[in-house]
């Protein structure tokens, strides 16, 4: 019995030693088949940072054809292009390269709204993604840093977005600036010289464009790039997260390998991302700067708003009151406190983006969980942390409506004074009525979980027995479905020392551990305690709760119940905090 066999095609032995000549000198293949056996949960929420990547790509790709034509400069020069309207009006050279742009190069609109669209998405997939993270609990150790990677992430995709936006030099972007050095003046002190050195001399100066371009296509993209890829490091370095689930633990990973199954589906949705902001530019117009005209900082107008990620600093200061708001320290040569841009401008955003980039170092003081998580939580088990992330977006909501006051004002023929009052109001009372609800909900679904663990679903069939009882029957919870409802941990408020030990002397760190147990208390004293192995044998036994076994037998049959045997059981928080009972020298005693 003769085999023949096929010789490798040319291609193929050029591939083959290409790969050979790289292994040999850099050990590559080492990581690309390490790298390749990496495993990825098939959840559709993950792919939210897909999407920024992608668009982010995008932005490379038709910010480099934009660059090609646009240019830079604040030169004055006198329109003589095809758009009519502006015949013989003087502009910068920024302004005139963009309607160049716009109308003269093939293809050049199509790039310049399909790069606005991208940048518009790229922010809002950033920000979707960070709310799925912090939600789910994806945040916890050891992921903090990659949080706080994120969180810089955003923080430079609000400063791409805002310096992009600027670059045309229209009546919106320079509207946009000249609050931009409003805001910079409002810092004490410092305020007018940061404002000289950002616009080179007085507002609007001749340098803040070519300064602008080059914060746009070199500093922060490069920064982009190099944290897209620590925080994709991150990921592979600690493995992803994933919803829980039977089978689930925080030793594993259920999923695809990224080759080739991922690898294609990447590829794939990357197209379709793609095709979508393609499609978008195409169809949808936006930012049609030939309407707006060059800066001139006269024209004043309702519906002068940013992009919707800078909507919420013009929200702020629109509510803020300007009235009696300003003083001056240091005599009449002194500085002036603008307290009417200052708080809303710098106070307020400083306040929440702090609050969201320390929530994780906050929540890991107030749980005392020094374990590490891969599975994560749902929302509802966690109700301090959901309530607080919806109240956080419900203030941030209320200053993007208020920064389009004037809008609803036209629109709805309403009295701008009256919607401004409200929103002042709502500003203070919605987030903490958001808080109170969203926790009410959390519990309250906490609740319902309790109730189909140890009753099931409800059926609608009613059953009479011999004795004249009807009962409605219930449809136990099969075991994966179960252990969904019970795998949480049953976290608790932190327990300390007592403030004196036995020979009366004062503990040291009793303050720092009292306040730790308040913010525990604050995050976990309303809570609805997970069904334990007892309340599920009990509601199986129909009231027969003495024939209930041993402890080791709990175990057991929670196991049974779709826990995973050999899982540690679940920790109350801050039981670190307490000194560990001895009870040897106690048995010894009494023996």
């Amino acid at each position: 019995m003769s085999t023949t066999t096929t010789a490798p095609s040319r291609g193929a032995r050029a591939a083959a030693g290409t790969a050979d000549y790289l292994d040999q000198r850099t050990g590559i293949g080492t990581a690309v088949k390490e790298f390749a056996r990496k495993i990825f949960p098939d959840h559709w929420s993950f792919l939210l940072g897909e999407i920024a990547l992608y668009s982010f790509i995008t932005l490379l790709i038709s910010g480099v054809f934009l660059t090609m034509f646009f240019v830079p400069s604040m030169t004055e020069v006198h329109y003589e292009g095809p758009w009519p309207e502006l015949h013989g009006v003087q502009m910068s050279e920024a302004f005139e390269s963009t309607l160049r742009l716009s109308f003269e190069v093939s293809g050049g609109l199509l790039m310049r709204q399909i790069h606005h669209w991208a940048a518009l998405i790229f922010v809002a997939s950033i920000v979707t993604h960070m709310m799925r993270v912090f939600f789910t609990g994806a945040f916890r150790k050891p992921r903090e840093l990659n949080w706080l990677v994120g969180f810089v992430l955003l923080i430079l995709s609000l400063a791409a977005g805002f310096s992009g936006y600027s670059l045309p030099d229209d009546v919106l972007s320079g509207n946009g600036l000249r609050i931009t050095d409003g805001v910079v003046r409002s810092i004490p002190i410092i305020g007018s010289y940061l404002s000289y050195f950002i616009f080179g001399g007085e507002f609007p100066g001749h340098d803040i464009i070519p300064r602008l371009f080059t914060v746009h296509i070199l500093l922060v993209p490069g920064l982009i790039l190099a944290l897209i890829g620590l925080h994709l490091f991150f990921v592979v370095l600690h493995k992803h997260t994933q919803y829980p689930g039977s089978g689930r633990t925080n030793a594993n990973v259920v999923g695809y390998p990224l080759f080739p199954i991922y690898v294609a589906k990447a590829g794939g949705y990357f197209f379709i991302v793609f095709g979508i902001i393609a499609l978008m530019g195409a169809t949808m117009s936006i930012n049609p700067v030939w309407n707006y005209g060059p800066y001139d900082p006269s024209p004043v107008s309702a519906g002068a708003q940013p992009d919707w990620y800078m909507l919420f600093l013009e929200g702020s200061l629109r509510l803020m009151p300007g009235g009696g708001t300003e003083f001056v320290i240091g005599g009449e040569n002194g500085f002036t406190i603008s307290l009417n841009v200052l708080i809303p401008a710098v106070v307020v955003p400083g306040v929440l983006f702090t609050l969201l980039a320390l929530y994780p170092f906050v929540e890991a003081a107030a749980t005392g969980d020094k374990r590490e998580h891969h599975v994560l939580d749902r929302p509802r088990n966690r109700p301090f942390r959901t309530a607080f992330g919806v109240s956080l977006l419900t203030a941030f909501f209320i200053l993007v409506l208020a920064g389009s006051n004037d809008l609803i004002a036209t629109h709805f023929q309403l009295s701008i004074n009256d919607i401004t009052w409200v929103f002042r109001f709502l500003f203070f009372l919605g987030p903490w009525a958001a808080f109170v609800i969203t926790k009410r909900i959390c519990l309250g679904l906490q609740r319902k979980d309790r109730e189909l663990v140890l009753h099931g679903h409800e059926t609608g069939q009613i059953v009479r027995f011999a004795s004249g009882e009807y009962i409605e029957v219930h449809k136990p919870l099969d075991a994966h479905e179960r252990w969904l409802r019970v795998q949480h941990d049953a976290i608790r408020p932190l327990e300390i020392e007592p403030a004196e030990d036995s020979r009366g002397v004062r503990r040291t760190g009793y303050r720092r551990d009292k306040l730790r147990q308040r913010l525990s208390r604050m995050f976990y004293e309303d809570r609805v305690e997970p069904v334990t192995p007892a309340e599920l044998s009990a509601a199986h036994s129909h009231g027969e709760h003495d024939s209930l076994g041993s402890v080791h037998q709990e175990h057991a049959e929670i196991s049974s119940a779709g826990v995973p045997a050999g899982d540690p059981a679940p920790t109350g928080g801050g039981t670190h905090l307490v000194a560990p009972v001895d009870d040897s020298a106690d048995d010894a005693r009494k023996k």
